[in-house]
């Protein structure tokens, strides 16, 4: 699944390259939000009271942004709030469904975050036929729950994932793949994890698992869930039924699956 070709773009230089769009978009008035924004403007009362609001802890508890343990909002008003299924859960023995992701393929140039990658596409049935894979969902790049709790142990345990015959674990979420790489970067997943984007949901939504976020203006999500496939079937799906909370998509659970 990782790519031997590697396109990668200094930050100046990407900066560069850039300006002159921006700048073009801002002056054809494309931009309108941006423009005439300025310090007095943020600091106005009206701009603090919808910009600068701070969120509510229990929506981000529910959420799985903060752990459910920093509010206290319950369980069960955590799942009725953030999980939504689009169809019928996927069931084991069945085909994952044939959608796109997109990554970017590590190489050591992106160690020290300074650059960043092209990513590249690739269809779910193509890359996983004839593999074991584990994939592991979360509703977002570093949010504390995602950040702390739930994918360092994939990273540490890589190597006891391919003890038990995983040819890749990927971690997957909505945000783009360079969000998604700059994450795994400060993991420091290298290329023991793929971290990777469910381009439009598409995948989630088959398998029947999104947290639908739009109540916070996050939008409709990833689930949270961890996914054993072999050979294009499911062997074990473990949505999480708190999604504040890491217990069944956890490492050590998935690994007890194998």
């Amino acid at each position: 699944m990782v790519s031997n070709h590697m396109i990668v773009f200094t930050l100046p230089a990407l900066r560069a390259a850039l300006r002159p769009g921006l700048a073009r978009l801002t002056s054809l008035s494309l931009l309108p939000a941006t423009r005439g924004l300025t310090t007095t403007s943020l600091s106005s009362s009206s701009a603090s009271s919808s910009l600068l609001a701070r969120p509510n802890p229990r929506s981000l508890a529910a959420a799985g942004i903060i752990g459910a343990a920093a509010s206290s909002i319950s369980a069960t008003r955590a799942r009725s709030f953030a999980t939504t299924s689009v169809k019928k859960a996927i069931s084991k023995g069945e085909q994952i469904p044939n959608t796109t992701f997109m990554y970017v393929p590590w190489a050591p140039e992106l160690a020290d975050g300074t650059a960043c990658g092209a990513p590249t596409k690739v269809q779910t049935h193509e890359a996983f036929k004839g593999k074991k894979v584990v994939i592991v969902a979360v509703p977002g790049a570093y949010t504390p729950t995602c950040h702390v709790n739930h994918i360092p142990p994939y990273i540490k345990q890589a190597e006891a994932f391919k003890s038990k015959g995983v040819d890749q674990v990927i971690v997957l979420a909505q945000n783009d793949p360079f969000v998604m790489s700059a994450w795994g970067v400060q993991n420091k997943a290298e290329d023991k994890v793929i971290f990777a984007t469910d381009l439009n949901l598409e995948f989630s939504k088959g398998i029947g698992s999104i947290a639908d976020l739009s109540a916070m203006g996050f939008g409709e999500r990833t689930g949270r869930y961890a996914l054993i496939v072999d050979d294009l079937k499911v062997v074990d799906f473990s949505p999480e039924p708190n999604p504040g909370a890491v217990e069944v998509s956890g490492a050590d659970h998935v690994l007890a699956k194998l």
